[in-house]
């Protein structure tokens, strides 16, 4: 792929659809019941919570990953105030906007570059951003597969839910 080709491909692809999974990741975040943080639907299940902030902070570490030109954990730490899911919803926001921000204003020349990601994959940068979507899409769908069992209303996904269902005047938009 070429540097012009991967600036295209992000700005004209990659960052609509980035934008579009992240009002539906927000909505399922915000649907979990804060007081069930703990939940999880079997011992090899990764908790409510523990699950939520990983879907958040993943995202955020990629995206300035592939800004950044390298990965670093603490790049997408996520505060220690952090401690209810309207607290994720809102950091999440901020961080988001930001990260969107920098990956959206990288050259194509750093696109195209090689990134190693801890050892394991070593991938030109462009490609984490397809594999970003696709890991938080991964764990949106496990994470809102929780919250009917945690007593919660399931959100619009990919149109409505039965919870959240779309009025044919909504989809007509």
């Amino acid at each position: 792929m070429t540097p012009e080709q991967a600036h295209f491909v992000l700005n004209d692809v990659f960052i609509p659809q980035i934008r579009n999974e992240q009002q539906t990741t927000r909505r399922v975040l915000g649907a979990v019941p804060a007081d069930k943080l703990d939940y999880a639907p079997d011992p090899k299940s990764m908790p409510a919570w523990k699950l939520a902030t990983h879907i958040a902070s993943s995202e955020i570490f990629f995206m300035r990953g592939v800004a950044n030109g390298e990965f670093r954990p603490e790049a997408a730490a996520i505060p220690e105030s952090v401690k209810t899911p309207a607290d994720l919803v809102k950091w999440y926001d901020e961080a988001h906007a930001q990260a969107v921000a920098a990956l959206a204003a990288t050259s194509g020349a750093n696109l195209v570059k090689n990134l190693n990601f801890a050892g394991v994959f070593n991938l030109p940068a462009i490609q984490y951003v397809g594999l970003m979507n696709s890991h938080a899409i991964h764990h949106r769908g496990q994470l809102s597969a929780y919250l009917r069992p945690m007593g919660a209303k399931v959100p619009r996904i990919y149109g409505g839910s039965a919870d959240e269902p779309i009025e044919a005047t909504q989809a007509a938009h």
